[in-house]
């Protein structure tokens, strides 16, 4: 399994109700004081979550009178409870509500921080991203303790969740020398391993996770307990330990069901079917991956979910069942390209956001330098040639800093322009820019007499290899005999991809024998190159054509029909094996 990521980074989404503190007084059975028994609620969020409904449920049952300021505590303990159960839309509109017209900044804040993220479990990262921006800014101000603890925290959540994994660690250690009264390190440590693990800095021998689970231990926070037990699972399973992932799994499983928090039984069920995969028992694994579809919603789009269907496509294919197998595989393979598309938007997003706080900046910079410049002009009319100079100074350093601006957008979009001509699996030109390439080169050659040799590489029996070993296999072979034949290559050279499993390179500045010599080490190479598939090696051959401008000319058509023509003979020929074009042992004068 690729690391614990999904549409929502899972961790993060853990991680939004596991905020409370750590006292549980007694209850009565009436509400004398219902400020009071408001706090006594929201100090039992997650570490008595059961306890914490039942008082909701109470305190509305049995509408004691209560003041505004406890009106508003009440309803963001709702907002916060119908965000637990996955309302997040209605629990958006509802800490809105809290935030703008409470009146409590204690209260605001808290909301604020809570919609921080739910805006990005509803993946609407920009607004996210602009909301943390606006807290940061007024983070100096929060004085109250609790309330500036729970902004640190969703802060490092979201920059979690951008992949800022520095500044997410940053914002909880910050938790750590602030923690208010009866607080602990249980929520700082856990945030910095959530960070560690997404940024995938964590392994099972490293000391922050056992930090961590220690200190939430002590803290008796189930919740939090149970998240970074999961977690470790999964580290123990991406070491390679499916037996310690199944023991520890073994061990919280009471306190994964009575918690009764669906993302939690998710992924505690999809790391059982993960380890009994690694182990062989495919009855145990396929058993607890159908769970985690039973408990999926329709449209769930979760890492547990995408990580489940991988697991029972291998189980269907080690049974032959094909069909099936394919099933499976398209499911999983979509929820990967929504993974990925969910990373892209929220990089994008936090990119936007931070493009979009730079401009803000460039212009209030500007608009203050005007606006020195006009009351120096009211003080100093005397002085025009001063105020002159002045002028043409602060427009040049309006034109830098757009330039620089410019130069940061001009930059991005040569990044695109670039990955627009790769190929996508094996990241050398795509064919349309390779036979661009060639031919730019080709035509620069003609010019100053220069030599080359157009090669082109098809691998043997490639077929074979899919509906032996699945394309998925395929689709790594590729790209090791990609590797093995940029080894032979030098920095002129050009490699493209023109299609399936065949190659096209070009060697600048060979002739026919040096042409001959390298292609026969790049099918060496390829020879050499074996892929490990369950525990048998894949061997890979090629066969290789080759044809050279000192016989065929500089026209690209011309070569790329000898070249193919060569790579056929040398199919015919019995593969793996490397042939010229029919007029090369002749060179034709130029």
């Amino acid at each position: 399994m690729r690391r614990l990521s999904s549409r929502i980074w899972p961790w993060s989404a853990l991680l939004i109700v596991a905020f409370c503190v750590l006292v549980q007084p007694a209850f009565a059975s009436t509400i004398a004081d219902p400020g009071r028994f408001l706090d006594q609620a929201e100090n039992l969020r997650t570490s008595d979550h059961p306890r914490f409904v039942q008082m909701l449920a109470q305190i509305h049952r049995e509408g004691p009178q209560l003041t505004p300021a406890e009106q508003w505590h009440l309803r963001y303990l709702d907002a916060w409870e119908t965000m637990y159960e996955g309302n997040y839309t209605k629990s958006a509109t509802q800490l809105r509500e809290v935030i703008d017209h409470s009146g409590v900044p204690v209260l605001a804040t808290k909301a604020s921080a809570l919609l921080l993220s739910n805006l990005s479990i509803n993946r609407h990262y920009k607004e996210a991203f602009e909301l943390a921006n606006r807290l940061t800014r007024e983070l100096p101000e929060v004085r109250d303790a609790e309330a500036r603890f729970t902004l640190l925290y969703f802060l490092s959540m979201t920059m979690t969740s951008a992949g800022q994994t520095d500044l997410a660690i940053q914002y909880a250690r910050m938790m750590e020398s602030a923690l208010p009264a009866g607080e602990t390190l249980c929520k700082p440590l856990h945030l910095q391993v959530d960070a560690l693990e997404y940024g995938k800095r964590l392994n099972s021998a490293s000391h922050e996770l056992q930090d961590a689970i220690a200190a939430c231990v002590a803290a008796r926070q189930p919740v939090l307990i149970n998240s970074l037990q999961l977690i470790q699972a999964h580290v123990y399973l991406r070491d390679g330990q499916p037996r310690a992932a199944l023991a520890l799994l073994g061990r919280i499983a009471h306190d994964i069901q009575h918690s009764g928090y669906q993302p939690h039984m998710l992924w505690w069920q999809m790391n059982r079917a993960m380890a009994y995969a690694k182990l062989g028992n495919d009855s145990e694994a396929k058993k607890a991956a159908l769970a985690v579809l039973a408990m999926s919603r329709p449209g769930d789009k979760n890492g547990a979910l995408r990580d489940t269907y991988k697991v029972l496509y291998q189980i269907e294919k080690n049974q032959g069942h094909a069909a099936a197998a394919l099933d499976y595989y398209e499911k999983y393979a979509a929820l990967d390209k929504a993974n990925l598309d969910d990373v892209s938007a929220r990089a994008m997003a936090y990119e936007t956001v931070q493009q979009h706080v730079l401009v803000q900046k460039l212009e209030t910079e500007q608009l203050n330098q005007q606006n020195a410049a006009l009351r120096m002009q009211q003080k100093l009319d005397a002085k025009a040639a001063e105020t002159n100079r002045l002028y043409l100074a602060l427009l040049l350093m309006a034109l830098v800093f757009a330039g620089l601006w410019m130069f940061r957008i001009k930059r991005s979009q040569l990044r695109f322009k670039k990955l627009s001509h790769l190929d996508g699996l094996t990241t050398v030109f795509n064919r349309q820019h390779f036979m661009g390439e060639v031919e730019r080169t080709l035509h620069l050659l003609e010019k100053r007499a220069g030599t080359a040799c157009l090669v082109f590489i098809d691998l043997d029996h490639f077929k074979r290899i899919n509906d032996t070993h699945g394309h998925a296999m395929g689709d790594e072979v590729l790209r090791q005999v990609v590797v093995a034949g940029r080894q032979q290559l030098r920095p002129a050279d050009l490699f493209g991809r023109l299609g399936g499993e065949e190659f096209g390179i070009l060697l600048v500045g060979c002739s026919h024998e040096q042409g001959m010599a390298i292609a026969d080490r790049i099918r060496c190479a390829i020879e050499a190159t074996t892929v490990e598939c369950e525990g048998a090696a894949i061997a890979i051959s090629t066969s290789v054509g080759l044809a050279c401008t000192g016989a065929h000319g500089y026209d690209l058509r011309r070569l790329c029909r000898e070249a193919d023509s060569a790579l056929y003979r040398a199919k015919r020929g019995g593969r793996n094996r490397v042939e010229a074009g029919a007029e090369d042992s002749m060179p034709i004068a130029i």
